[in-house]
């Protein structure tokens, strides 16, 4: 399978939820709500970042 076409949105979802689960770890605990966030916040950014073409070379 050729994941070439699919590294950006996967890199774009990692900082996303990354950065969203740092912001949640900042109290020590994470709640069900900021895992609910941490996961929105993946899915978004995959979704939002695979439906942006690249620009053709």
């Amino acid at each position: 399978m050729n994941w070439k076409p699919y590294a950006k949105a996967v890199v774009g979802g990692l900082v996303a939820g990354l950065t969203a689960f740092g912001t949640a770890l900042a109290d020590d605990r994470v709640t069900n709500a900021e895992w609910v966030g941490v996961g929105l916040a993946t899915l978004a950014a995959l979704g939002l970042v695979y439906a942006v073409p690249n620009k053709p070379a």
